[in-house]
């Protein structure tokens, strides 16, 4: 029987409530598919943050590295100056772990959620593969006269061909085995973008040579934020870099029902994965017990997937997306017609 060593990170604001529930699915499921599990909690975020000073404590990436994969539940306090949390944890574990992609299922479960017209769960499901270590968010540039009239700011994307094929290969791997139509669109910026976007450009297509079964096309970043609402059903699985993935999947949860469905892995292949929910922390809902877990329990179906538990994951699924359509009024915090614990006891009853 395998014994998974699972990481887990509460965090910030309806973290801790969020994760509580996954964590109640990962038990039920892990007693039906007959494997074990144990985790190791770590209190990184905010509170931790203000009661130290110390955002990541040296040894913790390190630790990290030991365990199959890591649950996150949320970063983010209101206390606490943005960016301090999200760069000096976040960011350092993406990049320290070097979870090159960012893996974004966009699927719709219920048609009544979906804020775009006659659109089905047929239309909204797709894949967004985003790199996830480099580009903009390397934090590379600098300030040039500031607080004066002359002021400039320089922010610089970092592309290296190391980064855009290695992103560029999973994509095409992902599309080939998991892909509904067999189709990957690169989304980038040609036109303006002519230095970084010309890499990804010539390295995706001959990449491409190696796939010949795979159909490949093209699409501006703005032009795909317009199909999004326009004509989801054209897409199959999209590859972009790291910040033109993170515009487009925060549209994709929305025209998947919101951020209360939309989970997403942070993916080292060969290493340590780390899975989430993508709606961030909501202090505003703390400790009410009316926050959606349900984009954590996704998260926690896309953790099992990964470390080879394929038929818990298609449990996990399988019951999110019947509870979605007979049980809860909307995805909405404070409007599902259940509390957070509840909708976790669902999960768990319809497994």
């Amino acid at each position: 029987m395998k014994n998974y060593k699972l990481a887990v990170i509460p965090g910030d604001g309806t973290g801790p409530e969020v994760v509580a529930e996954g964590l109640k699915v990962l038990k039920a499921v892990s007693e039906k598919c007959r494997f074990k599990y144990t985790t190791t909690n770590y209190d990184f975020g905010g509170e931790r943050y203000l009661r130290t000073k110390e955002v990541l404590p040296k040894t913790a990436v390190k630790e990290l590295k030991t365990f199959d994969a890591i649950f996150l539940g949320a970063i983010g306090h209101p206390d606490v100056k943005p960016g301090i949390l999200e760069k000096g944890i976040l960011l350092k574990l993406r990049f320290d772990l070097d979870q090159y992609i960012n893996l974004r299922p966009v699927v719709l479960y219920d048609e009544r959620f979906c804020p775009l017209k006659d659109k089905t769960p047929d239309d909204v499901h797709f894949t967004v593969i985003r790199e996830n270590s480099e580009g903009l968010y390397k934090g590379l540039g600098e300030f040039r006269n500031k607080g004066k009239k002359n002021e400039v700011a320089i922010q610089v994307s970092h592309n290296t061909r190391k980064g855009v094929e290695r992103c560029l290969r999973y994509a095409f791997e992902y599309t080939k085995k998991f892909g509904r139509k067999k189709k990957l669109t690169l989304c980038g910026k040609t036109n303006v973008l002519t230095f970084a976007f010309d890499l990804w450009e010539r390295t995706f297509h001959e990449i491409a040579k190696e796939y010949p079964d795979i159909t490949t096309d093209y699409a501006h970043v703005d032009a795909t934020t317009m199909w999004f609402v326009k004509n989801p059903e054209w897409f199959d699985v999209i590859v972009t870099d790291n910040m033109f993935g993170d515009i487009i999947t925060d549209l994709g949860a929305m025209i998947q029902g919101g951020m209360g469905i939309a989970a997403g892995g942070n993916i080292n292949p060969n290493g340590v994965s780390m899975f989430e929910p993508i709606g961030g922390s909501a202090p505003k809902y703390t400790g009410k017990n009316i926050i959606n877990p349900l984009a954590a329990i996704c998260a926690m179906g896309m953790l099992l997937r990964e470390v080879g538990e394929a038929n818990a994951a298609d449990l996990i699924e399988t019951s999110v997306k019947k509870i979605v359509r007979e049980k809860l009024k909307t995805l909405a915090a404070g409007k599902m017609g259940y509390s957070t614990a509840q909708v976790g006891d669902l999960v768990v009853e319809n497994l």
